[in-house]
């Protein structure tokens, strides 16, 4: 299973982490670019088709800035991602314009990924950028991204680009060599995790126990992109970027790295895309009934099972339903505004048109609208 998953995938996104290609003391690693792009080439030569996820800008920029330390300022991050960012494109420009590849930039939001209008016209864009050869580089448009428009982490961004081009496999290079059972930094006895079929609790657990041994992002950024790409049908490799040749070694069937496979069940795009890209405007918590009704009956939800409605949203926003123990299980569309929905909650379609007059929508959300998670 692993070698197949590896061998066979054609689309692939590669997440290049920032310690990888920076340094505080030196700005960017221009070696380091120019063998990743040489190694990148080499699959691309192989018939795989590539999407770069690149960090590095701020961490560039705050060397060509002067700074003495890394910004907290949010103006300042800005800046030294403006000036950063450039620089970044104008090396990964140079090393794979020597290998004969053309390549483009784009910066992304939270905000482009979640209009449903311009995430699609992110995909054709990216699309038409395969379909012309050409290699594009994508990051976080830091430079205008306050807090509520943020991805967040590059590791998440990755994800949300193999959603978005439908990828085969996302492939996180990091400076570790993957997933191991502990911190092998505490012990050497812990042994890396080749294949992981399923993100369960435990695999959350030991990512976190040692999400501080790399990286700003740490493991556990990378294995909860693992398991949101799995639920798209995507599988991820994390492998040690540090490793001169490691790519596409293991892209052949060679060893290295942890591999977390799909699911079998595959949510369509737009229910991915609900479930793993929007955030949540508020929240409608149920009673058992409602929550098995969504859960074993495949039903849309009712006011009828709605016991409260916490935050604010608009018709059409995304919200959490939250089951008995304040434990959210699912996410949708709502066909309500908040402070109707207050008005409605745990009424029958009867009772709704009486008390509040005649509503367009039977259903608070509709099943189509609705994604288990």
């Amino acid at each position: 299973m692993r070698n197949e998953t590896l061998t066979q995938a054609k689309r692939i996104v590669v997440k290049i982490g920032s310690s990888l290609i920076t340094s505080r003391s030196t700005g960017l690693r221009v070696e380091q670019i120019e063998r990743l792009a040489n190694e990148i080439a080499v699959l691309r030569s192989g018939g795989r088709e590539v999407l770069v996820v690149s960090s590095g800008a701020i961490v560039s920029g705050i060397k060509k800035l002067g700074l003495k330390e890394y910004p907290k300022d949010l103006p300042v991050k800005q800046a030294a991602a403006a000036v950063g960012q450039s620089r970044l494109m104008w090396a990964y420009e140079k090393a794979f314009g020597r290998l004969g590849v053309q390549v483009a930039q784009i910066l992304l939001t939270h905000q482009d990924l979640a209009d449903r209008r311009r995430f699609l016209n992110a995909r054709y864009t990216l699309t038409a950028l395969i379909g012309f050869d050409v290699l594009p580089i994508i990051n976080e448009n830091d430079t205008v991204a306050v807090e509520e428009i943020r991805v967040g982490d590059n590791d998440t961004l990755a994800s949300e680009v193999a959603h978005l081009v439908d990828a085969d496999l996302l492939v996180i290079l990091s400076d570790v060599d993957g997933l191991y059972t502990e911190d092998p930094r505490k012990n050497p006895a812990a042994t890396l995790i080749a294949l992981i079929p399923d993100v369960t609790e435990d695999i959350e657990r030991r990512a976190g126990a040692t999400s501080t041994f790399e990286g700003t992002g740490g493991m556990a950024t990378k294995v909860r992109a693992a398991k949101k790409v799995g639920e798209y049908g995507v599988s991820t490799l994390i492998i040690n970027g540090e490793r001169g040749g490691l790519l596409p070694t293991v892209l052949s069937g060679g060893p290295g790295g942890s591999l977390f496979l799909a699911h079998e069940r595959r949510l369509n795009s737009r229910k991915h895309w609900i479930a793993f890209t929007l955030r949540p405007r508020g929240h409608v918590h149920l009673d058992q009934g409602a929550v098995e009704a969504l859960t074993t009956r495949g039903k849309s939800l009712l006011a009828s099972g709605i016991t409260n409605v916490t935050g604010q949203f608009e018709t059409g926003d995304p919200v959490g339903c939250l089951d008995p123990d304040g434990k959210e299980f699912a996410k949708g569309l709502v066909n309500f505004p908040s402070e109707i929905l207050k008005r409605m909650k745990g009424l029958k379609t009867q009772e709704i048109h009486r008390l509040i007059g005649p509503q367009e929508y039977k259903e608070v959300i509709h099943r189509d609208n609705l994604v288990l998670l």
